[in-house]
């Protein structure tokens, strides 16, 4: 048995507005596969490649609101801490038509910086006062649930209120025309996708990989026939609301930030994420990992995921699930 000491992680080695009820038609056009080609190389490319500029939607992650739907489909999963031990999704879109996503929540500040890192149109229905308030400050291009017109989301009488507000894709980018918004991007990825396999083969043993939550003990453990991740909450398995498919990641990361209670709490113990610096992280796929450094200079600035060298890592070309933890999680990998 191999304990690291990097990062204090333990591995083995070997709001609530309550709206109208509107079920969302399900005749939107099915997603369809996209791939990519390098015409100078003549082979695959990402099949999150192109100038589609990206969606940053927060999803709920309590009690009632549990199981989500449309996780599986996103580029990007960001989970971190939001108010008294509870955490939160933020999940990126790109390249995807998806029918139904949600339900969506409410906006912190960490996600602010993660929709600006990502060129993403955020979507949230309300927010922490920091939180909206930093959507004005960064002129963040948005569409809040609380304001935008009743066709951007509903709400499904399948889930109890707050925590039953869904959306797509289809109708974020209708309102998006509306609104003006830009469309596309210049910018490149926050991650570095390949198409080759990524292996990792110096890697520590990382099948199962434990990310315990004050509220929720996130587990995710490694299928060797699909190559994904499966992701459990405790020893339940998490399955899509609608489709019932397993939730999978193709990649994890780590990244280990301080958190701490705003002045804005109000007794709801709201969090804030130390996130701009040159912090600890893992890197997990296949079954292993690696340490990285998760560096980012400034909120509206790229995290960049490097190597203990200082190279950029490549990561494998799929979903991947980065994961928001405090320096005092007792994190496992085995």
């Amino acid at each position: 048995m191999y304990y690291g000491v990097l990062l204090g992680i333990k591995y083995a080695q070997s709001d609530s507005k309550v709206g109208y009820i509107d079920e969302a038609s399900t005749n939107e056009t099915e997603n369809e596969l996209t791939v990519f080609v390098n015409e100078e190389e003549n082979k695959p490319k990402s099949k999150y490649d192109g100038n589609e500029r990206t969606l940053a939607i927060v999803i709920d992650n309590v009690g009632d609101a549990v199981p989500q739907t449309g996780l599986n489909e996103a580029m990007l999963v960001y989970e971190a801490y939001v108010e008294g031990g509870l955490t939160r999704f933020l999940a990126i879109y790109k390249n995807a038509n998806v029918e139904t996503i949600g339900p969506t929540r409410s906006a912190r500040p960490c996600f602010v910086d993660y929709a600006l890192e990502n060129d993403s149109i955020f979507v949230h229905y309300g927010g922490s006062e920091r939180g909206l308030n930093d959507v004005e400050k960064y002129k963040i291009d948005n569409a809040n649930g609380i304001l935008s017109p009743k066709n951007v989301f509903w709400r499904t009488s399948k889930k109890k209120a707050p925590h039953n507000a869904l959306t797509n894709t289809q109708r974020v980018w209708e309102y998006a025309e509306k609104q003006k918004y830009r469309k596309t991007t210049t910018e490149r990825n926050v991650l570095n996708y390949v198409t080759d396999p990524v292996n990792l083969e110096e890697g520590m043993t990382a099948n199962t990989v434990n990310i315990p939550y004050s509220t929720s003990k996130v587990k995710f453990v490694y299928n060797p026939e699909t190559e994904l991740y499966e992701r459990y909450v405790g020893d339940k398995i998490r399955k899509d609301w609608l489709t019932g498919e397993t939730i999978v990641a193709k990649n994890i990361i780590i990244t280990v930030a301080n958190n701490y209670t705003t002045s804005e709490d109000n007794g709801y113990g709201r969090q804030e994420i130390e996130n701009i610096g040159n912090l600890d992280g893992y890197y997990i796929t296949n079954g292993k990992a690696i340490a990285i450094k998760c560096v980012k200079t400034a909120r509206e600035k790229k995290t960049v995921y490097q190597d203990l060298e200082g190279n950029e890592i490549e990561v494998n070309d799929g979903n991947t699930y980065i994961q928001i933890v405090s320096p005092s999680m007792n994190i496992t990998m085995e």
